[in-house]
């Protein structure tokens, strides 16, 4: 018989997320829910990792729920999940038009 273990949703704020390919994603701040049912993560960067290097000065980016391949102690995800990296001149000018 399959035992399938359940995680709260609470417990995973604050996960480390890495990619399939085992670099440093980010960490998990929020969850975004429709209908009552995960449709992806919030990813903020840290200095250290794969994401800040690719978004800059961005907060975060959103994870499609679709792209998660496993949940436990970690996050993984699939590499498609990493933004292009771009240079630092249209990093700036994406932020600017956020903000």
């Amino acid at each position: 018989m399959l035992m399938l273990k359940l995680k709260k949703v609470s417990g995973i704020f604050g996960m480390k997320v890495f990619t399939n390919d085992g670099d440093f994603f980010g960490l998990i701040e929020e969850v975004e829910l429709i209908n009552n049912r995960v449709y992806g993560w919030k990813v903020k960067p840290t200095k250290e990792s794969a994401l800040n290097r690719a978004i800059g000065g961005a907060k975060g980016v959103i994870v499609p729920h679709k792209l998660v391949e496993a949940v436990g102690d970690i996050m993984i995800i699939s590499r498609t999940a990493m933004p292009p990296i771009s240079s630092s001149e249209s990093m700036s000018s994406v932020t600017e038009t956020e903000n």
